[in-house]
């Protein structure tokens, strides 16, 4: 979108990080739904980048996060009204509370500041390295909820992950290029413009 290639050390540490994800979740623990699902996660998660990219600088990570929550809101609500009718809204029992909010306050709210701030800090590129965490984490978490085990394979792909992040984080930050300086004639020197000049 910045009209430039991506960095290379980016490009060996994201080719790691989807070897240690697919290290992670694959290797005969998952079929066709499963990857299926993690493609659509892929994408989901590719999208939630770059499509953030032009519109993070000037509304900046809190509002971005405000007006993505909102979106994401009424999406659902409209799925809800579309799968279940008006049964989608009822009161949920002790555990959905919980449930849900720990994924409305700190998985969404928090996450995408976090996520959003992140992008900003040290750019899209080596950001979205990051998300090769999220199938470590559910592997590590697995066995907490009796719901996998952590065995050779995650371990290795967990490794994996790791060197392609702290590759790719190597790479050096691309900085906004410096604004505009012109000769400004008849006042002895140069003149610095701003971006919106």
């Amino acid at each position: 979108m910045e009209g430039r290639r991506p960095q290379r050390l980016v490009l060996y540490g994201a080719s790691l990080v989807a070897a240690g994800a697919f290290t992670v979740q694959g290797w005969g623990r998952t079929d066709g739904a499963g990857i299926a699902f993690s493609l659509c996660a892929l994408a989901g998660e590719v999208g939630f980048a770059v499509l953030a990219v032009p519109v993070l600088r000037p509304l900046g990570p809190r509002l971005l996060s405000a007006t993505v929550c909102g979106i994401a809101a009424v999406e659902s609500a409209a799925a809800g009204v579309l799968t279940d009718g008006t049964a989608w809204l009822r009161t949920p029992d002790t555990t959905e509370t919980a449930a849900l909010l720990w994924q409305a306050a700190v998985v969404t709210v928090i996450g995408f500041v976090c996520w959003y701030m992140g992008m900003e800090r040290i750019g899209a590129e080596r950001a979205t390295l990051f998300s090769g965490l999220i199938p470590v984490a559910a592997a590590c978490t697995a066995p907490l909820v009796g719901t996998g085990s952590y065995g050779m394979a995650q371990a290795l792909g967990s490794a994996l992950v790791g060197a392609g992040v702290a590759l790719g984080s190597r790479a050096p930050a691309r900085s906004a290029p410096d604004p505009l300086v012109v000769d400004s004639p008849g006042q002895g020197g140069t003149r610095r413009l701003g971006w919106r000049a």
